[in-house]
């Protein structure tokens, strides 16, 4: 039950994270453009996410159970 509970809050940080440098970077937009900017930021770290794990998928190919889980781990991480 531990990791049911932990996995929304573990998004919900990634996301308020990803709110947070958006933010700072639009401390100076204001109306309409701050509003074009802040989509497009939040939508372009959904996009890096993707590319990155599509990479690390391609990469860790041939790999079995914890090799790839730890592989996986590591790759999402960009260690």
């Amino acid at each position: 039950m531990f990791a049911v509970a932990a996995a929304p809050a573990f998004g919900a940080n990634a996301q308020q994270e990803r709110m947070t440098a958006c933010n700072k970077e639009a401390a100076d937009k204001k109306g309409d453009e701050r509003k074009k900017f802040m989509s497009t930021c939040l939508s372009n770290k959904k996009k890096e996410s993707d590319n990155k794990m599509a990479s690390c998928n391609t990469k860790s190919k041939g790999m079995k159970a914890d090799e790839r889980k730890t592989f996986m781990s590591d790759c999402m991480k960009g260690a």
